[in-house]
């Protein structure tokens, strides 16, 4: 059965050239022009993935994330955005995207991203809790709690000293606790590139983390998933 899409672009050109590109990769696609229509089209006919772009009249790309995820909705969610700055970026992921694709974008990169989305989707028993926040805008997950202005990290009472590539990596594993992350997302989001299948910069950047975080008696936070990534999460 092909994948519901649904894939919201307020530009007509750019929405009917990927809704034909993602139909002929084998999606069903359900396009619309806003965010309006995409919350409608969400609640009567909940998909497998959205697309949705950030820059839209009404309710805009980050608005219906953020509608969605207040719902309890953990559809995979791959924004579009002209904005290539980091906080932008982060103001994505923030409001509950799981990943970008910056404009021109390559249509191959869409599906690369769609694929790697929906490869880490769970089944409805199975979804991972999500980490907490508190009111000063701290996180936590599997007992470790970070803090991403002050760029600080605790295990228990203990805080941390963490480079500013090792508390970058940290930071995406917690915001996405019981996630699988692949290789490939992993070194996009850190590094901006792939090193490709041969480097050990990622592995080795795991083992830095893991020895600070360690706690005699209890096991690491990070888990392995052999072939694919890494997740963190408590046993």
């Amino acid at each position: 059965m092909p994948q519901n899409l649904l894939l919201a672009e307020d530009d007509r050109a750019i929405r009917h050239a990927l809704e034909r590109a993602l139909t002929l990769e084998g999606y069903a696609v359900t396009a619309v022009a806003d965010g309006v229509q995409a919350l409608a089209q969400a609640h009567r006919n909940p998909p497998d993935v959205l697309v949705l772009d950030v820059m839209m009249p009404g309710i805009d790309g980050l608005q219906v994330c953020r509608v969605l995820r207040a719902e309890g909705n953990r559809t995979p969610i791959l924004i579009l955005t002209a904005l290539v700055e980091t906080a932008d970026r982060i103001a994505g992921l923030d409001a509950g995207a799981d990943d970008y694709v910056v404009k021109p974008f390559d249509v191959e990169e869409v599906f690369a991203r769609l694929r790697a989305l929906l490869r880490r989707t769970v089944a409805p028993d199975d979804v991972p809790s999500e980490p907490q926040r508190t009111p000063d805008g701290q996180i936590a997950a599997a007992g470790l709690r970070i803090d991403p202005q002050a760029r600080r990290v605790w295990r228990g009472p203990r805080e941390i000293e963490l480079t500013r590539t090792e508390f970058d990596l940290l930071e995406l594993l917690v915001r996405n606790a019981g996630i699988v992350l692949d290789h490939t997302t992993i070194y996009d989001r850190i590094w901006g590139y792939d090193f490709g299948p041969g480097s050990k910069n990622l592995a080795v950047y795991v083992g830095y983390l893991r020895r600070k975080l360690d706690e005699p008696g209890v096991p690491s936070p990070i888990h392995t998933v052999r072939g694919v990534g890494y997740v963190l999460r408590e046993d």
